[in-house]
């Protein structure tokens, strides 16, 4: 009956396709958002939705997988983005120690598993094996930074671990087409693949770095967000092009491109910028993944998928647990660890469509396995609230008498990490006034981050109490990068009102409580500004009249004690405070 109608709808106004689309979007979102689920899930039901019904939006079947690689170019750019050598380094003992490990021993255990229990080839259940190995790194790191535990010590395992994984997407993206090439002579196919690999790379990135920037440098100077847009979109499609035409995965490209930028300052706007563009194409992603799930298969194989969830859940926890108990690490940290990676995820499906479209595995190993992934990360919330209990349970047994529970041992790491940023000042706007603010904390001794949309401040900016971020100070992914979670005071030194106006209420939004300073041209704009937010306004033409009326006295030959005490007298009736 709904499909009947839907088709009905289509008929009469393409569009609506669209629209029902859109509604079964808001209405699936707001759902999850409602029981504190992923928003992945729900564009995954909606897929399913959508093939069990037999509803046919976009006007064919092809297109929402074809608008949906978008989605995972975005997610590759995403990704460089935050890859980044000095992170690396710093947590190089924890990423190649649990993650090669993890994926080496899961990669090679699932491949026992298709070999022998599917009778299938070696090369299916080694493509199979790099799938499952994957975890999501879009379920884990919301969970994580919505839990406060990003920097606990089980966060920090289980981020190291998901850095590996996804820096081992790269290469993989090269393996699966090559087990796929040349059946009959593996080494010669994987040796030229990667070769071919290693020279697009280090081409791409002589000349990126050299061009990257310079781009950048010169789109920024018209403070055009429409112009900065389009140099972002054709990065990341362009470079996607020439990986794709090098005979590498498109996804690759984008990858390099996000690396690129990851090494400007202007990585902090562009995330921004592709945010809205990379969770929806995500969305339309997931949406297809969903599509390609046949109901009818698995209540047909229910017993078979069931036994291959748990040994998912349970065979990753396993060897996870292992991997963190072998490297030292406490019981507690290590069960939550391995509950946290022991899901799918999304980079995982992108494998195993690849290895399916490369002829590696069949549909029905497609759709069994596909199953099993897409109900592990169903099960991702209740299965890591079980593990925490019993995380709990052994942490309250192993703790000595008046230690302050299960916080004295999970977060302790935390909130020192977090309190040891604790102590700097958000500059929001970097020219003649933000300099003069920043001078002044600086003799101080009070360190400060600046925000600036004005290349050439930022570059030239150099100072050891401060540093300065390029992007709009109205972005929360800049103010992140600024530190605003962790800083004692924000100063808004901005002439223009309007952007002031949008500044306020998203600097309220990500810290309801942080004292705000805001520059304003005269009195008029006081009480606006404070209703959207500031602690206090200084308007610019009254400072600038008492400090003339001070000077006209002294001209005059009033003491400057006099005129000092005047001023003083002026300024603290005006702002009704103490003086500054």
């Amino acid at each position: 009956m709904f499909s009947e109608i839907t088709a009905y709808l289509t008929e009469i106004r393409p569009e609506a396709s669209i629209v029902l689309l859109l509604v079964l979007s808001v209405l699936g979102v707001l759902l999850m958002r409602m029981v504190r689920l992923p928003s992945m899930l729900a564009y995954l039901l909606i897929g399913v939705f959508i093939s069990t019904t037999g509803v046919n939006l976009l006007s064919g079947d092809d297109d929402i997988p074809h608008i949906a690689q978008f989605g995972i170019a975005f997610l590759m750019f995403s990704i460089g983005l935050e890859f980044n050598i000095s992170r690396l380094i710093d947590m190089r003992h924890k990423v190649l120690g649990l993650g090669a490990p993890q994926m080496f021993l899961t990669a090679l255990g699932t491949l026992f598993v298709v070999w022998l229990g599917y009778d299938q080839g070696w090369r299916s259940g080694f493509a199979v094996g790099l799938a499952v190995a994957m975890s999501s790194t879009a379920i884990m790191a919301k969970m994580l930074a919505e839990r406060f535990e990003l920097h606990s010590r089980h966060g920090r395992r289980t981020m190291a671990v998901l850095l590996f994984q996804d820096l081992a997407v790269v290469p993989s993206l090269i393996v699966i087409p090559a087990l796929a090439l040349n059946p009959y002579n593996l080494g010669t196919a994987l040796a030229s693949g990667i070769l071919l690999g290693i020279t697009t790379l280090f081409l791409m990135f002589w000349i990126g770095k050299k061009l990257v920037n310079l781009l950048f440098a010169v789109v920024s100077r018209f403070h055009s967000p429409e112009l900065f847009m389009l140099t972002v979109l054709l990065l990341v499609f362009g470079l996607s092009l020439v990986t794709e035409k090098a005979g590498l995965s498109d996804a690759m490209g984008a990858f390099i491109g996000g690396v690129l930028v990851s090494e400007t300052l202007y990585r902090h706007e562009v995330e921004a910028d592709i945010r809205p563009f990379r969770d929806i194409l995500l969305g339309l992603f997931f949406v297809s993944i969903g599509m390609t799930l046949d109901l009818g298969y698995v209540f047909s194989h229910l017993l078979v998928i069931s036994l291959g969830l748990v040994l998912l859940i349970l065979g990753k926890g396993l060897v996870v647990l292992l991997v963190t108990r072998a490297n030292r690490t406490p019981w507690p940290v290590a069960i939550r660890t391995a509950s946290q990676l022991a899901i799918a995820g999304e980079f995982g499906i992108v494998l195993l469509t690849l290895a399916f479209s490369n002829g590696l595995i069949d549909d029905e190993m497609l759709q069994s396995t596909l199953a099993i992934m897409l109900l592990s990360m169903f099960m991702a919330p209740f299965v890591i609230s079980l593990s925490t209990r019993l995380a709990e349970v052994l942490e309250r047994n192993s703790l000595p008498e008046g230690s302050n529970g299960p916080l004295h041992h999970h977060t302790a790491e935390a909130l020192t990490s977090h309190n040891l940023h604790h102590s700097h000042v958000v500059i929001c706007g970097f020219g003649r006034t933000g300099h003069a603010v920043a001078e002044f904390l600086g003799a101080e001794r009070i360190a400060w981050v600046a925000i600036d949309v004005n290349a050439r401040r930022v570059e030239e900016a150099t100072h050891e109490l401060g540093s300065v971020v390029f992007g709009r100070a109205e972005r929360p992914e800049v103010l992140s990068a600024a530190g605003l979670k962790t800083a004692l005071l924000v100063v808004i030194c901005f002439p223009d009102p309007a952007a002031v106006e949008r500044m306020l209420p998203a600097i309220r939004r990500v810290r309801p409580e942080i004292r705000i300073v805001v520059r304003a041209p005269d009195d008029s704009f006081c009480d606006h500004f404070k209703a959207l937010g500031a602690t206090e306004v200084v308007p610019e033409i009254f400072e600038s009249g008492l400090s003339l009326a001070q000077e006209t006295l002294r001209q005059l030959g009033i003491p400057v004690e006099r005129t000092s005490r005047k001023v003083k007298e002026i300024r603290e009736a005006h702002y009704k405070g103490p003086a500054t």
